[in-house]
């Protein structure tokens, strides 16, 4: 299978990050990729999957709406799927020591399904990073190097140390694995399309998966249509949706919305997910206020989730599209206290 440009098409030559002619990200080219439902199979690329026993979360249904329990993961959140299919890819290609930029649940992730695979993982985060997640990315016995600056100082730093930079952004690896959450939801509805699909937005890796995915299927004519897809941002966070809706957006010195999962002020694939949201669905900007409140309400249906997670229920309350599917990305148990 090829891997090429999102922006000018050009196949990536070997394992570099960014486009050599015109600096733009990878996407794994699935064009000509039969669908099965036995869904590794999809993923012909890898050879021997280094599992967790990720993928088929549960999908329930209150009232009208339908939630996506990817929050059941084997780390807690959605981004074991992007893991286990861009470390698959990288231990089976000989790659030992690797890098990654993420106090959250990538960093967690990718240190836990490197561990699985005997890699020595390194996951550079902000020197003022504490917490739950951190000691998560420490448990899996990943280095913790805490870097000074921005959060762009911190990629920096990760991609610069020496180790292969197994970025959760910028591998096309990672963000293909999401395909399978698409086809999940696909399967689960009967391949029927007349849904809105709300995602938590922030550096794009989650929409541009699913996007993917649902593409393939409709490629395929297992599909009619692209569901809607709905990206839901906070007011701290919300480039997209400034693009999108044409406000006015300053981003924030320091992010310090409840919804700490949410942070990429200036993501590196806005470009695409702006081209995603404006042909297939809207973007939806919600508060701290709006975010608490239906947390709560997930809480009351059993359902407990980070505040990030819960800003998908209050992008609904908003917006209230009529058969509508929740992704619930990452466990709450990560952010009590």
């Amino acid at each position: 299978m090829k891997v090429v440009c999102m922006r000018c098409g050009k196949e990536r030559e070997g394992y570099e990050l960014r486009c050599k002619r015109c600096g733009g990200p990878f996407k794994v080219d699935i064009e000509d990729l039969s669908f099965s439902k036995n869904l590794r199979e999809n993923f012909p690329y890898v050879k021997n999957w280094i599992s967790l026993g990720e993928w088929n979360t549960p999908m329930i249904k209150g009232n009208n709406l339908f939630f996506k329990l990817d929050f059941l993961n084997p780390t807690g959140s959605y981004k074991d799927r992007g893991s286990t299919t861009l470390i698959s890819y990288l231990a089976q290609n000989g790659i030992k020591k690797i890098s990654e930029d993420s106090s959250g649940n990538a960093g967690a992730s990718i240190a836990a399904y490197g561990a699985v695979a005997g890699m020595d993982v390194s996951v550079f985060v902000p020197s003022s990073s504490r917490g739950t997640k951190l000691k998560q990315i420490e448990s899996y016995g990943a280095k913790v190097v805490k870097v000074n600056g921005s959060r762009e100082d911190v990629a920096s730093a990760a991609e610069n140390s020496g180790y292969y930079y197994a970025s959760h952004v910028l591998q096309p690896y990672f963000r293909d694995g999401i395909r399978s959450l698409a086809y999940e939801i696909g399967i689960s509805m009967n391949f029927e399309s007349d849904f809105s699909v709300y995602l938590p937005t922030s550096a794009g890796t989650l929409l541009l998966g699913v996007y993917e995915g649902f593409m393939h299927l409709v490629s395929q004519g297992l599909m009619k249509d692209m569901p809607r897809l709905v990206s839901v941002q906070t007011e701290q966070v919300m480039p997209l949706c400034a693009k999108v809706n044409h406000l006015e957006y300053k981003p924030p010195e320091r992010v310090t919305s409840i919804a700490d999962a949410l942070v990429s002020t200036s993501p590196f694939l806005l470009n695409e997910m702006e081209s995603v949201i404006r042909k297939y669905g809207d973007c939806i900007v919600v508060n701290d206020n709006e975010i608490i409140d239906a947390w709560k309400d997930l809480a009351r249906k059993g359902l407990l989730v980070e505040y990030s997670s819960a800003t998908t229920l209050a992008g609904y309350y908003k917006d209230k599209a009529e058969k509508s599917i929740l992704i619930l990305t990452g466990s709450g148990l990560k952010s009590i206290q």
